[in-house]
């Protein structure tokens, strides 16, 4: 995830901090510390990076399961995703943003991993899932996580 000048680290994690206050629960230290590491990330991160990141950056043991609970904490308060095809996890670009977004869209480099979260209009996805159902499937998650090449990468290619 990109800081830009004007969200750096501490505003996003005093307004994740917020978000979680006004649903009733708590941004703990160690759900900041797994929210720190996303946020710093150009890259999505499993669950045992984060771990990693967690021991080298505050010197705190976290143990796998914690860090899953603690992303599942972090999906539920939408303040960071779950790409499905890898199972590693992104923050939310907007951790900021108190309106409802669309529905999230991964493009995801398959040569250097970084990743941009985009959305799509919900009623995309309604007519994914009605020609889904058409065809005698059902819809089991709404995001997109679509392989791509960045242009970065691209340029190296040329």
């Amino acid at each position: 995830m990109e800081i830009s000048k004007t969200e750096d680290l501490n505003t996003l994690i005093r307004h994740a901090e917020k978000h979680c206050a006004a649903r009733g629960t708590r941004l703990t230290a160690k759900r900041k510390q797994v929210l720190t590491g996303l946020i710093r990330s150009d890259r999505a991160l499993s669950a045992y990076e984060l771990v990693d990141f967690c021991k080298q950056q505050f010197g705190e043991s976290l143990s796998a399961m914690s860090t899953y609970r603690i992303l599942d904490f972090l999906e539920q308060m939408h303040l960071a995703h779950k790409l499905n095809s890898t199972n590693k996890f992104v923050a939310c670009e907007h951790i900021c943003r108190d309106h409802e977004h669309g529905v999230p869209q991964f493009l995801i480099c398959h040569k250097c991993n970084s990743i941009k979260e985009l959305t799509i209009n919900p009623s995309t996805m309604t007519h994914i899932a009605t020609d889904a159902h058409n065809e005698g499937f059902t819809l089991l998650s709404p995001q997109l996580e679509i392989n791509c090449l960045c242009e970065a990468c691209a340029n190296q290619d040329a």
